[in-house]
């Protein structure tokens, strides 16, 4: 079918908050762990050639309930690292820096652990994995991906031949799946947020 599934982890204390959850590597509530179960039964009976996984514990753990086996840990799925917005809500943020938008006006840097880094960095995190999945695709088989919120915006967008702050656009909730294909030879968008 040369589909691109996309799944985002279930939900988080922190994204239950709205707290920027970079690299901090959290636990899937009861909550979230019922979300990642019904994203499995949407793809009950589906075969990838290609099964990715981001190496924090939110995102495995939701491929493991979800049913999606044989995945393979991609550091470039992680998701983007916030820096000194690590932890912190975007009304938090706006009390001293007013309009400010992840997208546009970036992060500042944090701790050892939490370096930060640009929506470019992370575009071309999302290009490099953009590039393993393309061969699968025109092999005709399908893959999915199991990642973060920000990180698939803007890799959705780098799938559109968009610039990846251009991820914007794409509102992602918790445990959601989206489809990336095909119109004949130019990549589009076939599902988003599909529950």
């Amino acid at each position: 079918m040369r589909e691109l599934m996309l799944v985002r982890h279930g939900e988080t204390e922190w994204t239950r908050s709205g707290r920027h959850t970079g690299l901090t590597d959290i636990p899937l509530t009861a909550e979230g762990e019922a979300q990642a179960k019904a994203v499995g039964s949407l793809l009950a009976g589906r075969e990838f050639a290609l099964a990715l996984v981001s190496p924090l514990r939110r995102a495995r753990h939701t491929a493991e309930l979800a049913g999606i086996t044989g995945g393979e840990i991609e550091p470039d799925l992680v998701e983007w690292d916030y820096g000194g917005y690590e932890g912190i809500t975007t009304h938090e943020i706006r009390e001293s820096v007013p309009g400010w938008l992840v997208w546009r006006d970036g992060v500042i840097p944090g701790d050892a652990d939490h370096p930060g880094e640009s929506i470019a960095d992370v575009g071309r995190r999302v290009d490099r994995v953009l590039a393993r999945v393309r061969p699968v695709l025109a092999g005709g088989h399908d893959a999915v991906l199991v990642a973060h919120g920000h990180l698939l915006r803007a890799l959705t967008a780098r799938w559109l031949g968009l610039p990846p702050e251009d991820g914007r656009l794409f509102r992602l909730e918790t445990a959601r799946l989206c489809a990336l294909g095909y119109e004949r030879e130019e990549p589009v968008l076939l599902g988003w947020n599909i529950s």
